[in-house]
C-alpha cells in the first residue's frame, strides 16, 4: 500500500507520517526531492527556494517530475507514505500504482497558525495575516507547474479532519488506513497464473516469440514450460533453431523448426517428473497449436485460458472444442504494481 499526503502547512502531514511509520511504513518526501536539488546548486532550502526550485523542476522536466523520481525507490513488497503532494500531476502518476490512496490532512487555520508558531521552523510566516498570504500562492495557479493544492486535495480517496488532540489524530490515521487496507488490490486467481505466467515467458530463449505455459490443479502450479530449443541443445538466440536465426517468415517450414512450444513443454516437465495433469487448467500466453492442442487433450487437461490468439488456431480450436477441453480467452489489466517493475 502506498499512501500520499497532502494539505495546507501546518495541518499535521507529519504527525500522520509519523503514525503510519511507527506502523510500518518506509517514509517518503516530494520535498525532499526538492532539497536534493537545491543542495547540488549549492541554495538553501527556504520555504521561498524550496516553492520555486519545485515550479522550476515541474516547467524543466513535466509536471510529475518529483512523483518519478520518488518512484525509483518504491518496491512492491513493502508500505510507503509518501509525504507533500502539491500537484495533481503528481497524484496522476501515482495513482499508476493500484494500491495508492491519497490523504487530504485539514484542519482550521488558526489552529494551523497556531501549530506552526509552536514549531518555530526558519522561514516560517511570523504573523497571521503573512501565513495567509504566503498560503495563497500555494492553494491554486495558472502555472501548471506551480503548487496547486486545492485541486491535489480534491483528489483526495480519503480526508483526515485534525482538529483535537494528537491521540485523536492517531486514531484518525489508524482508521483511515483500515479503510484504505479494505480497497486493496490483489489479484484474481486468473490474473495471478496468468502474470505468473508472463514471468516464466522471459526465461524463452527462442528469437521469434515468447511464450509460456503455466499449469494449475486445486489452484497450485504443478508444472510450468516456455518455448525453445531442447535440452542441451543451443540455445535459439545463439543459433540453435536456424529457422528462427535467420527470420525465416511465419508459416513457413515449421517443420524444421527446432523450438519445443511452451505448452508442449509444460507437459513434458509434468510426465518427466510423473505428474498427471488430468483435470488441470493451462494458462498459456498464446492459445496452442494443432500439435500442442493434441498434447492437451490427451494430458487429460481440461481447460486452457490463453491471452492471445495464435496464428492459424482455427484448427486447434475446433479440435479441442470436439473433445470437451473448454478455452477461454482474457485480458490483464492495463497496469499494475507488477507491471511497474517488469517493464
Amino acid at each position: 500500500m502506498i499512501i500520499g499526503l497532502t494539505g495546507r502547512n501546518a495541518s499535521g502531514k507529519g504527525e500522520v507520517a509519523r503514525r503510519l511509520q511507527d506502523g510500518g511504513f518506509r517514509y517518503l518526501s516530494l520535498s525532499d526531492e526538492i532539497r536534493a536539488e537545491l543542495k547540488a546548486r549549492g541554495l538553501e532550502p527556504s520555504r521561498e527556494n524550496m516553492i520555486d526550485e519545485g515550479r522550476r523542476l515541474r516547467k524543466t522536466f513535466g509536471e510529475g517530475v518529483l512523483a518519478r523520481r520518488c518512484l525509483r525507490r518504491v518496491t512492491p513488497f513493502e508500505n510507503y507514505v509518501v509525504d507533500s503532494i502539491r500537484n495533481p500531476a503528481e497524484v496522476e502518476v501515482l495513482r499508476l500504482l493500484k494500491n495508492f490512496y491519497l490523504v487530504r490532512v485539514d484542519a482550521p487555520v488558526e489552529l494551523r497558525y497556531e501549530r506552526l508558531k509552536k514549531r518555530a521552523r526558519p522561514g516560517d510566516s511570523q504573523t497571521f495575516e503573512q501565513f495567509k498570504q504566503d498560503e495563497e500562492r500555494e492553494l491554486a495557479s495558472d502555472d501548471p507547474a506551480a503548487q496547486q493544492l486545492i485541486a491535489t486535495g480534491e483528489m483526495a480517496d480519503f480526508v483526515i479532519v485534525n482538529d483535537a488532540d494528537i491521540e485523536t489524530l492517531k486514531q484518525k490515521v489508524v482508521a483511515t488506513f483500515q479503510q484504505a487496507s479494505l480497497r486493496t488490490y490483489r489479484p484474481g486467481w486468473d490474473e495471478y497464473f496468468m502474470r505468473i505466467a508472463s514471468m516464466v515467458a522471459l526465461r524463452s530463449n527462442c528469437v521469434k516469440r515468447r511464450t509460456a505455459a503455466v499449469v494449475v490443479k486445486d489452484r497450485r502450479i504443478i508444472s510450468t514450460g516456455y518455448n525453445g530449443t531442447p535440452k542441451g541443445v543451443t540455445n535459439c538466440y545463439e543459433g540453435g533453431c536456424p529457422r528462427c536465426y535467420n527470420l525465416t517468415p511465419s508459416g513457413t517450414d515449421l517443420g524444421e523448426c527446432r523450438c519445443s512450444h511452451a505448452e508442449e513443454n509444460s507437459i513434458v516437465q509434468a510426465a518427466y517428473h510423473g505428474v498427471s495433469l488430468k483435470g488441470a487448467t493451462m494458462y498459456t500466453i498464446f492459445s496452442p497449436c494443432l500439435l500442442c492442442s493434441k498434447m492437451i487433450i490427451n494430458a487429460g487437461i481440461k481447460e486452457v485460458v490463453y491471452l492471445s490468439e495464435y496464428p492459424m488456431a482455427s484448427a486447434s480450436r475446433r479440435l479441442l472444442e470436439e473433445a470437451g477441453v473448454v478455452l477461454r480467452a482474457m485480458h490483464l489489466p492495463d497496469s499494475s504494481i507488477i507491471d511497474l517493475w517488469v517493464g
